[in-house]
């Protein structure tokens, strides 16, 4: 009898043990978080914009402005489809999950499902502007995805006919959303493209995933993301000149760039260079005149230029867009790095590739740091 209840003790001991938390990535990597006895969590470590609380029955979402802490937040409980579990605190709109038809309102947004292979839950996208992604074009064909209009001018009709789960949508942008909160439809913000770092970017894979129920592959991709743009930023740490690098065109009279807290500001510290607004407190635009910005990177060394050009771009047709343009360092010396939306799928997919991105940079501010690496997106203009 004695054996017996000794037997019972190591074998409950046994259980307990193969129950704890294992980490499905490497030491340097601690978003991801996987319970062998239950489901995977999602516990985001770069991502400022949502957080997630795990209760019995139900997981709490809070989206709020990453870039403002006291920003309007709003509150979600995801509750397994059919079950009502009790307990969920006031203020929370229930959604059932796994979410089984949705509407995306952005790129980056459709760059999450197309990463978890989930594009046949996109019921509904915006646009169709600079579209690569060929399943989403076949499922457009196919009727199985719809456009629903733009932002501020929604064709409600076309999504009461679909009647998706939830809508993603980008609460600060141009909006149009009060006309779509009469359908009763769950309004969920997406705000990565809010985030002021690459991988807190990335990381809102797992928020698509907590909704779409592939929180183990979500946590499994951005781990994989994570390790291998660490690695690239890594390798960069050390060297020992730093280039220079500004970014932008000018727009009706104005050059429009980005502050130096922002996301593109910190992918160039990742990769080895300064960004020539590095000590602006702001993390959003910034609008300048051109003298202001002649002044600041007249002699930078590279120029990054993102844009939708019918052609072949060349330091012709940039100088020929402002003749001002060749006066500075980076046009004179060929170090203009550029990346055409109508040939890349930049918004479409860079989202959930920033080591993709990361190393396209290296290689052109420390080319012998990649040697044998062919960019994807960005490349020196000849």
């Amino acid at each position: 009898m004695k054996k017996n209840l000794i037997g019972y003790i190591l074998l409950a001991c046994l259980l307990c043990t193969g129950c704890r938390p294992k980490s499905t990535a490497s030491s340097t990597t601690s978003s991801v978080e996987t319970d062998s006895c239950s489901t995977t969590h999602i516990a985001p470590v770069y991502a400022q914009g949502f957080q997630v609380t795990y209760a019995p029955g139900y997981r709490l979402v809070d989206v709020h402005d990453p870039q403002k802490e006291e920003s309007e937040s709003y509150h979600f409980a995801l509750v397994e489809r059919g079950t009502k579990p009790e307990g969920i605190p006031a203020g929370y709109e229930v959604i059932e999950t796994p979410v089984r038809s949705t509407i995306c309102m952005t790129s980056l947004q459709l760059s999450n499902f197309a990463k978890l292979d989930a594009l046949d839950v996109v019921s509904g996208i915006t646009s169709t502007r600079h579209l690569f992604n060929k399943q989403m074009k076949q499922q457009l064909k196919e009727g199985k995805t719809v456009k629903i209009g733009i932002e501020g001018n929604f064709d409600n009709e076309v999504i009461m006919s679909m009647n998706p789960d939830v809508i993603f949508i980008s609460p600060f942008k141009r909006g149009g959303y009060d006309a779509l909160r009469e359908i009763g439809i769950p309004l969920v913000p997406h705000l990565g493209y809010k985030e002021m770092t690459p991988l807190g970017q990335a990381e809102w894979i797992k928020f698509i995933g907590l909704f779409i129920g592939k929180e183990a592959e979500a946590n499994q991709k951005f781990a994989g993301i994570e390790n291998r743009y660490n690695e690239l930023k890594q390798r960069v740490a050390g060297v020992a000149k730093r280039p220079v690098v500004f970014s932008g065109e000018i727009r009706g009279g104005n050059w429009y760039a980005v502050g130096g807290k922002s996301f593109l500001a910190q992918l160039f510290r990742d990769a080895g260079a300064d960004y020539f607004l590095k000590d602006d407190p702001r993390s959003g635009g910034v609008t300048l005149d051109f003298e202001t910005v002649y002044s600041q990177a007249e002699s930078a060394d590279y120029w990054r230029i993102v844009n939708s050009y019918d052609g072949v771009f060349s330091y012709e047709v940039l100088k020929q867009q402002d003749p001002r343009y060749a006066d500075f360092r980076a046009f004179r010396e060929q170090g203009v790095l550029y990346c055409n939306m109508r040939e890349k799928p930049f918004y479409e997919s860079m989202p959930t590739q920033p080591e993709v991105v990361l190393e396209d940079l290296i290689k052109a501010f420390h080319p012998e740091l990649v040697p044998d690496y062919t960019p994807s997106y960005y490349q020196l203009l000849k």
